[in-house]
């Protein structure tokens, strides 16, 4: 009687186990999107439906995340074990994760054809130490929006991709569009720090070195002065830049823009999208290269980026659905949604990507110039920028320090946050 017992349980455990297999339900991964504009998050939301009509077994769950609050909100569910599997970020918010071990090493997971596709400059951004913790897929150079009707009265020389202004020009003919109230220029630096740092790449700035024992230090020199002696000058000597607008965000200088204060506005590529929806009918408008210095039109760039969280179980199944996400023609469709570039160079080649409508071709010809932003791989920059670098920025291009000040502030006070997060 014992033995016939033993041998019903064995047999139950046994189906319980065959059945338990045949009942298991499709693995769900969660993808946190960052995506924001309408345009955007209908793309990404269709690429969602499109990979779960398609994939029985693994079926993703669409997460809508936000830019404003993405780093501490990772952080938070990172520690708490609740991040999602597929993570949307950029590439200057990684340093701390990649080397914290929230995120996976994607290196032996990536399939080939998506490490061939995008270029070794891409990959740069998202790589640490020894390894890769994220995709880069989209990317934006920063331009001059200008208001082509005044510049085309003005009589001044249009520049090109292959024949951009340089920084001393661009000055001056920003004075030479200034007067009456009205100015050759608006910058909006509410957040100056990676605008000047990118745009100091073309003049030959680092900002940032890395030395023989690995760790970072500040220097500024020469070829950081450039760009932000340019802006001051404007501001404060020339008076060719608006004050006004330099604790501003880029779409509060549009009203202005419109309404015929500031011939230009230097901003991201993806602006495009608001002065398309925002613009009065019949403002005549054009996207021209920022301007070069001695490294030509290189600038520094953050790349959007996808990762996978190391906690996630199901790694491989996460890396199949970037490696969909990322398909040549899906990643025109995420590009076109978010009014950015594509990093991949097959959908690069698109030739929605190269019309003239909108000044597509402008931005996919700075493409080539396009570098990994300074601060990619420094660790504590996010605390250097908030609390060093953004004052100092602000009270130079305010005309409340001088350029010894600013110089002081970021290597003095920034290499003492540095160390702390190199001990």
């Amino acid at each position: 009687m014992r033995a016939r017992a033993v041998v019903v349980v064995v047999l139950l455990l046994l189906a319980g186990c065959s059945g338990g297999g045949g009942d298991e339900g499709p693995v769900t991964l969660r993808f946190q999107s960052l995506a924001w504009q309408e345009e955007s998050v209908r793309a990404n939301k269709e690429l969602v439906r499109e990979w779960n009509a398609t994939h029985e077994r693994v079926k993703v769950e669409y997460v809508q995340g936000s830019w404003s609050a993405v780093h501490d909100q990772l952080l938070t569910s990172f520690e708490g074990g609740e991040a999602p599997d597929i993570i949307h970020d950029a590439s200057d918010d990684l340093a701390d994760f990649a080397y914290g071990g929230y995120l996976a090493d994607l290196t032996g997971l990536l399939p080939a054809r998506l490490e061939e596709d995008i270029p070794r400059r891409s990959w740069e951004t998202t790589t640490f130490g020894d390894g890769v913790y994220g995709v880069p897929f989209l990317q934006e150079p920063r331009v001059l929006v200008a208001n082509a009707t005044w510049l085309r009265r003005s009589g001044v020389r249009i520049p090109t991709p292959g024949h951009p202004w340089s920084w001393a020009e661009f000055r001056r003919i920003t004075g030479q569009l200034s007067g009456g109230g009205r100015y050759g220029v608006a910058w909006p630096l509410k957040e100056p720090v990676s605008a000047t740092l990118n745009l100091s790449l073309s003049a030959g700035g680092r900002l940032f070195h890395r030395g023989a024992d690995g760790k970072v230090t500040v220097r500024f020199e020469a070829g950081d002065e450039v760009v932000p002696r340019t802006i001051h000058d404007q501001a404060g000597i020339d008076r060719s830049a608006s004050p006004t607008t330099l604790g501003s965000g880029g779409s509060d200088t549009l009203p202005g823009f419109f309404g015929g204060r500031y011939a230009m506005v230097p901003l991201g590529f993806s602006y495009r999208q608001q002065i398309v929806q925002q613009a009065p009918e019949g403002f005549d408008w054009q996207v021209l290269p920022a301007p070069a210095g001695a490294d030509g039109l290189a600038q520094g760039v953050s790349p959007q980026t996808l990762s996978v969280a190391e906690d996630s179980p199901h790694k491989k199944e996460a890396v199949a659905f970037v490696d969909f996400l990322l398909r040549p023609k899906n990643m025109v469709r995420l590009a076109l949604g978010d009014w950015m570039l594509p990093t991949g160079t097959r959908a690069l080649a698109y030739p929605a990507l190269h019309t003239a409508k909108d000044d597509w071709a402008t931005g996919t010809a700075l493409a080539a110039h396009l570098r990994p932003a300074p601060a990619r791989s420094v660790r504590g920059y996010a605390e250097w920028k908030d609390k060093v670098a953004t004052p100092a920025f602000q009270e130079y291009y305010s005309g409340a320090i001088g350029l010894g000040e600013l110089r002081e502030r970021l290597e003095k006070d920034g290499n003492l946050v540095l160390a702390r997060y190199q001990r």
